[in-house]
This record gives structure tokens, C-alpha cells and sequence, in this order.
């Protein structure tokens, strides 16, 4: 069966048909490959400090041409940070797109999203295509999209714990509410979450431990690329009914022998 072209998304005027974004925190040579050739990724982030290394690797040699490259501000603890490696980001050649990561809790890796609503405010305004991660609170969803926001990206649990979607709730307030694109990341540690999250509406899923730790990035790639196209149809689709109690014949209960 031909795969259809006609269902893609869009940020900052570019259309993507992958809905799967890889986060490389963990980066390698073989994550990145097995990312874009198995799971189809056309966004990768990566750390700006990385991009600007004296040392041997640089991740931008490990990112193929044609990928669109999401920096993130990783190490910010402000709005004032923030901006300022997003600025740093677009000098060494990484584009306008930005992810905006502003953390003060270095215990749980939580977002600021105070601070994270000031800098997307003021990046928007400077061209940057914002996509901010966030906690899943529908006032700073809607603050969000008033300061020019491309995205909107809720976590789903803990950075890197691969818990899953812990936040389900919130997200599907954020789908229900946001007409921004829902992008769910962190936490996201198995293909069947990420199914999950797509059934319930997100717009993309971004994974990066659930890759890096498994035994076999390439299968796991491939798996994740096949749950977030099967949650997508099936979201298409639209899920069949949910009974609140009882049950339902799936056929008719006439014509019994007697």
C-alpha cells in the first residue's frame, strides 16, 4: 500500500511528513543514522555547546544534510540565557529554529515556564521559530501561543526517566485547546506510549532515551516509526466508542438455534 503524502505538519513554514523528532542528548554516530534511515526523523536537536566544540566530534558532522537541525537551549536558566543561545545558535549556522529547555530545578529537570514564556516572547519577535518545552498547564499553553510560539512541547514525564505519559490528562487538554501543533516530549519510553500520545492528537512525538538505551537502536527506531504511524491512522480514523458499563454483542444477538 502507497503511503499517503497528504497528511504532514508544519513549523516555521517548512512541512514535514515524519512525525517522529529525535532528541540527541545522548548522541552517537549510530542513533542519529539509525534515527533518520529506521524511524524517518527530519528534526534532531542538539545542544549548542556541542555544535561548538574544540573537541574531535561535532554533532554536526554526524547530522545529514537535509535534516533540520532544532537547537535547544540546554543549560539555560533563564530567559536571559535562553536568548542568548538561541542567538549563539543562529551564528554557527543552526537556522532559526529553536527549542526552548529553561530549568532552575536541577534535581528534576523541570521547565520554567515562566521564564520559558519570556523567551519565546522575545526570540518570536526576532524571527526565531520558536518551540518551547514545557509542563502541561493549559494558561502557560495559551501564554504561549500570544508570544508567538510555532509549537507547543508538554512533557510527557521526567527527562529521561522513559516513563511514558504521565501527563496524559494535560496533554489532551493541550490537543483539545491549543491549535498549535502538541509536539509531546521527554519521557516517551516505549513505541506503544508513543502510539498512545499520537491516537490522543499530538501532532509529533520527540524520543531520545528509549533510543539510546535500548539493545538494538535500529529495530527500536523502526518500532517507533511504526507505533506513531499506526497512532496517527488510527487518530485519523477516530477511535471506536468506549462503553461506560456492560458490554455489546459485536453481532447480533438474534437467529439463535432453539
Amino acid at each position: 500500500m502507497k503511503k499517503s503524502t497528504e497528511d504532514t505538519f508544519t513549523l516555521g513554514g517548512k512541512t514535514f511528513t515524519s512525525r517522529f523528532i529525535l532528541g540527541s542528548g545522548k548522541y552517537s554516530l549510530d542513533l542519529i543514522r539509525a534515527a533518520v534511515e529506521h524511524a524517518g526523523a527530519q528534526i534532531i536537536t542538539l545542544s549548542v555547546r556541542r555544535a561548538n566544540t574544540q573537541e574531535k566530534e561535532n554533532i554536526l558532522d554526524y547530522i545529514p544534510k537535509g535534516v533540520t537541525l532544532l537547537p535547544n537551549t540546554s543549560g539555560a536558566r533563564d530567559a536571559k540565557e535562553a536568548v542568548r543561545i538561541a542567538r549563539l545558535a543562529r551564528e554557527l549556522g543552526c537556522g532559526e529554529f529553536v527549542k526552548i529547555e529553561i530549568m532552575r530545578d536541577t534535581k528534576y529537570l523541570l521547565p520554567d515556564n515562566q521564564e520559558t514564556v519570556k523567551a519565546t516572547e522575545q526570540l518570536a519577535a526576532e524571527g526565531f521559530t520558536v518551540l518551547p518545552y514545557m509542563y502541561p498547564d493549559l494558561n502557560v499553553a495559551r501564554d504561549l501561543v500570544k508570544a508567538g510560539a510555532a509549537a507547543v512541547m508538554p512533557l510527557g514525564a521526567p527527562i529521561g526517566s522513559n516513563k511514558g505519559l504521565a501527563t496524559a490528562d494535560f496533554i489532551q487538554i493541550l490537543i483539545d485547546e491549543i491549535e498549535l501543533p502538541i509536539i509531546v516530549d521527554a519521557g516517551i519510553g516505549a513505541p506503544s506510549q508513543a502510539c498512545r500520545a499520537m491516537e490522543m492528537g499530538a501532532a509529533a512525538i520527540m524520543a531520545n532515551t528509549a533510543l539510546a538505551t535500548s539493545g538494538d537502536v535500529p529495530r527500536m527506531a523502526r518500532a517507533f516509526r511504526l507505533a506513531i504511524e499506526a497512532g496517527r491512522d488510527a487518530y485519523r480514523a477516530g477511535l471506536g466508542r468506549v462503553l461506560a458499563r456492560g458490554a455489546a454483542a459485536s453481532d447480533p444477538l438474534t437467529g439463535f438455534l432453539r
